[in-house]
């Protein structure tokens, strides 16, 4: 019954900004922590950020970490991903999703339940 759509991606140069939305529906996430994951063709589905149900706690993956800024605003149901100074390795379809009634994000795919359709970043110079 959840549904969650991404949106916010698009086409930017290097060294520049994207803010990701990601909407949820059918239920509240309040009560669950939310994940952002990256997929490149040929390439494994990565684990981006992930934020805890309350929006106290952050996880980043090494690559982004000190450049990309994951947020929630759960009145709303919706979380964001704030990414600045982009490189060309960030290219790739976004993904977010949720790990239902769990409180902690974790960085492994198989821990979340849910899933949005993607968003494609594509960053050039």
């Amino acid at each position: 019954q959840v549904q969650l759509v991404e949106s916010g991606g698009g086409l930017v140069q290097a060294g520049g900004s994207l803010r990701l939305s990601c909407a949820a529906s059918g239920r509240t996430l309040s009560g669950s922590a939310m994940g952002w994951f990256r997929q490149s063709p040929g390439k494994e589905r990565e684990f981006v950020a992930g934020i805890s149900a309350s929006g106290v706690t952050t996880v980043y993956a090494d690559s982004v970490k000190g450049r990309f800024t994951v947020s929630r605003d759960n009145a709303k149901n919706t979380v964001y991903l704030q990414m600045n100074s982009l490189k060309r390795e960030d290219t790739a379809v976004y993904y977010c999703a949720t790990r239902t009634q769990s409180h902690l994000p974790s960085t492994k795919t198989h821990e979340y339940t849910y899933w949005g359709q993607g968003t494609q970043v594509t960053v050039s110079s």
